[in-house]
């Protein structure tokens, strides 16, 4: 059976540029998270927009559970559309665990890649004790999985403020609450348990491209040492904090994410 690679993922291309920029969302969200940067980027480059197989619009036929239960089969997913787009050197800007697919994506292809954008980005969110802080002791990790099969609704209500870390802006926790219920509770809980039970911290040095790293002030998902690691092990990494809080700062700060990166891209 041949796949449309393009209608499985939803991809959308918009801009007037020739340079490609790739939007890739986190855990939970889909493409519309992006609605806030993307005008920043339409007038010089070529934007392309996806959802994971499981969010959004994408063909939830093709959900593999097999495929999916390790980040290079979504890894996969991103090679199969920068060939189906015939895309080379692009940029590539990750959000959350889309940050670690990409990289992943780029060890497997690196032509297709010129750069990656790190936002809130973590390659292990599990303690691991003495050497590493990832923010999360296993059986924190372990609760929130157990909540999300028990209670998927009181999971999202539980986790959204957490997450957004934006308390004075109820809207867009409210937000985040409902994308993560507009989820299919089983794959939602597969992609979290992939994604915060993930270990790439092996995969840093093998990173073919530079990366910038956008650190927020404050993140309850991605902590200031998360960070600092990730800039002390992949080469060629710029690293930027910002005054953003929470972890998602393409929602809640648009206007300082979009001048981060491309100050990136023109300094690069």
């Amino acid at each position: 059976m041949t796949i449309d690679i393009l209608a499985r993922n939803n991809v959308k291309v918009l801009g007037h540029g020739e340079q490609p920029i790739v939007f890739a969302h986190g855990f939970g969200c889909d493409q519309d998270m992006w609605r806030y940067i993307v005008p920043g980027f339409e007038a010089d480059y070529r934007v392309v927009l996806f959802d994971h197989v499981g969010s959004g619009r994408s063909q939830i036929q093709y959900y593999d559970a097999g495929k999916y239960n390790d980040l290079r089969g979504y890894a996969q997913d991103v090679n199969e559309i920068l060939d189906a787009l015939q895309l080379e050197d692009a940029i590539f800007v990750g959000h959350s665990v889309s940050s670690m697919i990409g990289l992943l994506a780029s060890i497997r292809d690196g032509s297709r890649f010129k750069r990656i954008v790190m936002i809130g980005a973590s390659p292990r969110y599990v303690n691991d004790s003495p050497d590493y802080f990832g923010g999360f002791d296993a059986g924190e990790i372990q609760d929130l999985l157990n909540m999300m099969e028990m209670n998927f609704i009181g999971w999202a209500s539980y986790m959204a403020p957490i997450a957004m870390q934006n308390p004075d802006r109820g809207e867009l926790t409210e937000e985040l609450e409902r994308s993560f219920c507009s989820k299919d509770p089983h794959i939602a809980r597969q992609f979290a348990e992939v994604t915060f039970l993930s270990d790439c911290r092996g995969e840093l040095e093998r990173t073919p491209v530079p990366a910038l790293i956008l650190q927020c002030a404050e993140d309850s998902i991605a902590p200031i040492e998360v960070g600092n690691y990730l800039h002390e092990h992949l080469k060629n990494s710029s690293f930027r904090i910002m005054n953003a809080k929470g972890h998602y700062p393409h929602l809640s700060h648009p206007e300082e994410t979009t001048t981060l990166i491309r100050q990136y891209l023109a300094d690069a």
